[in-house]
């Protein structure tokens, strides 16, 4: 995710004078996320969308808030129902590493109550520079405070200096304890900004931390089923480790040795990830949604594997597009542990 400053207050100059240009144009309402729903609503960039379902609406005006990631704001929806009004930044099976602020987005900043991001720097190359184009004065909210990190395989050889956001995982949210943490984090800033309907926000947050739960039973029980000798992992890039370590899976490698789906890839390692693939027996190499198949299809035929890709390609960086099976949070996990599930089960 690179955004520079120039490009940063070049938008801001132009936000300024686009009276056209509105943060907040919509009322479309969203469901809470439940396992297989499909989410309908038209997210993208600077497209804001009212959070829906939740157990009494509450008085006084709705709570604009601006999310980062897909994650981020699928879990201020859930958590805010109709108090909020959510402005997206990141579209939809969009890489998170390659944002680039637009003059509405900043409008939206300005606008905001809050700003809520992913943290662990999963922002740091851009949301700083853009709350400061933007004149946003307000909270910014940290999701990931209390989340123990991790590092990961290629941090080993310090490839991360180079490639990725910093020295920990930033993809917290793929262990459904960590999505806990995220979302009582939100609670806490939703009640303190509008605190006569904080009773709301607990109600919401209980609720969807008990499908959470039940999210994380249901990945255990599943992935238990697979023999042990088949429970090895190889993805596009390094974004599953926090799945891996809570579901004890084995991860091989990732055709890309970083946390950022952006970094370059090498023809060496790409022979590396052959090697490791025939070594250890790992029976498929699974794509990402939000990136091209090509290489992940090169490297298992060249392993003599299967690839894993097009519907039942995981939901790494990003949520699914609208109507699809992971357009939601609680839906792109489940989808994920039943793709990996039917791939190295058999």
């Amino acid at each position: 995710m690179r955004i520079s400053s120039r490009a940063v207050f070049a938008v801001a100059a132009t936000a300024l004078t686009a009276a056209t240009v509105t943060a907040c144009g919509s009322d479309g309402k969203d469901t809470n996320d439940t396992k297989g729903t499909k989410d309908k609503n038209l997210i993208g960039s600077a497209a804001p969308v009212a959070g829906g379902g939740s157990p009494g609406a509450g008085s006084g005006p709705r709570i604009k808030v601006v999310a980062t990631t897909t994650q981020v704001a699928d879990f201020v929806r859930n958590i805010g129902g109709d108090r909020v009004e959510v402005t997206q930044l990141i579209k939809s099976n969009a890489s998170a590493h390659e944002y680039e602020a637009t003059p509405a987005d900043l409008n939206a900043i300005r606008a905001a109550k809050l700003v809520v991001e992913n943290g662990v720097d999963m922002e740091k190359a851009w949301l700083p520079k853009a709350v400061q184009a933007a004149g946003f004065k307000g909270p910014v909210v940290d999701t990931s405070v209390g989340v123990q990190l991790r590092k990961g395989e290629h941090e080993e050889h310090g490839e991360h200096e180079e490639h990725d956001h910093g020295a920990y995982d930033p993809h917290i949210w793929h262990n459904p304890l960590n999505a806990k943490v995220m979302v009582s984090n939100i609670a806490k800033a939703l009640s303190t900004a509008d605190g006569a309907n904080a009773r709301i926000y607990e109600n919401n947050l209980a609720g969807y931390g008990a499908k959470l739960d039940a999210l994380d039973a249901d990945n255990r029980a599943k992935l238990d089923t697979i023999p042990a000798a088949n429970r090895k992992l190889v993805t596009n890039h390094d974004a599953l480790g926090y799945y891996v370590d809570r579901y004890r899976l084995e991860f091989v490698g990732s055709i890309i040795p970083s946390f950022d789906d952006q970094a370059e890839l090498s023809g060496s390692r790409i022979e590396d990830v052959v090697a490791k693939i025939k070594a250890t027996g790992a029976k498929a190499v699974f794509a990402e949604s939000a990136l091209p198949p090509k290489t992940a299809s090169t490297i298992a035929r060249e392993a003599g594997v299967k690839v894993v890709d097009g519907d039942d390609a995981l939901y790494a960086d990003s949520l699914g597009a609208p109507g699809s099976e992971g357009a939601g949070y609680l839906g792109s996990e489940a989808h994920n542990t039943d793709t990996i599930v039917a791939a190295l089960r058999g």
